[in-house]
């Protein structure tokens, strides 16, 4: 097969919004966790003001939603790429590739990110679906 021809497959586009909808779940999940109280702690022990909490917590709660409905694909995967590499470099320091404080997960849910923002919403999105609405209606 050649390129063209798997882009237009229904496989790509199923591919494609199971990497979406995966990487959404895994910051919507990690989000609300920071939702706890306790993250302040954290935050505090960081270097940074407990009111951050909820920004923090929004920074990956929201493109994690706009990630899986594909709406603002490309701007949401860039505000988690920079969350990850946050993650990377200020919260565990970019010391150990694996073990305890190993950034393997960041690294590879960075580079799935980077993906998306390359590959942009694919045809299983709101994006795409608002493609479709008639001028008259938009």
């Amino acid at each position: 097969m050649t390129e063209s021809v798997i882009r237009q497959s229904v496989l790509h586009d199923v591919a494609h919004f199971g990497v979406r909808i995966t990487i959404g779940l895994i910051f919507i999940m990690h989000s609300l966790g920071k939702f706890d109280p306790g993250f302040a702690g954290f935050l505090t022990k960081q270097g940074l003001p407990p009111e951050m909490q909820i920004p923090i917590a929004l920074a990956e709660f929201v493109p994690g939603i706009l990630l899986i409905i594909g709406g603002l694909t490309r701007i949401s995967a860039s505000l988690l790429s920079i969350v990850m590499l946050g993650a990377i470099f200020v919260v565990k320091g970019a010391q150990n590739l694996t073990g305890q404080g190993g950034v393997e997960l960041d690294l590879l849910l960075l580079a799935s990110l980077l993906v998306v923002i390359v590959i942009g919403p694919g045809r299983i999105s709101i994006s795409h679906a608002l493609k479709k609405v008639p001028r008259f209606l938009q």
